[in-house]
């Protein structure tokens, strides 16, 4: 019964997870559909591209550093991939941000890595 229990557990928490839909100002991911949308215009991701953006959304506040979103993101060690992420980044940025420069949404912090403001 026990297991039964924790399966079941298990089961509709990953349920809950995919169904989770985040929001930052005119940012949407809705990660049951994973679409992304920004005030209302759907954008075009790659795959890696929204795993960085929901990583980032879903832990709003938290700085990852490059090698940690690397690491979370394609599930293997990094050997100096942070110009890898430093491009995803960049190319994210081009498509969400209306001014790519003057970024609202992914912020850098300066020597540590990226995060989402609250």
């Amino acid at each position: 019964m026990q297991s039964q229990l924790r399966r079941s557990t298990v089961l509709n928490q990953k349920q809950n997870e995919e169904e989770e839909i985040y929001q930052k100002g005119g940012l949407v991911l809705n990660n049951s559909t994973r679409e992304v949308t920004v005030d209302g215009e759907v954008i075009k991701l790659t795959g890696m591209e929204y795993e960085i953006l929901r990583l980032l959304i879903k832990n709003r506040g938290r700085t990852f550093t490059s090698d940690e979103i690397y690491e979370r993101v394609w599930n293997e060690d990094s050997c100096g991939s942070s110009n890898v992420v430093s491009v995803h980044i960049r190319h994210i940025r081009e498509k969400i941000e209306i001014n790519p420069k003057k970024p609202q949404y992914i912020q850098v912090v300066w020597g540590v890595g990226y995060r989402m403001e609250k």
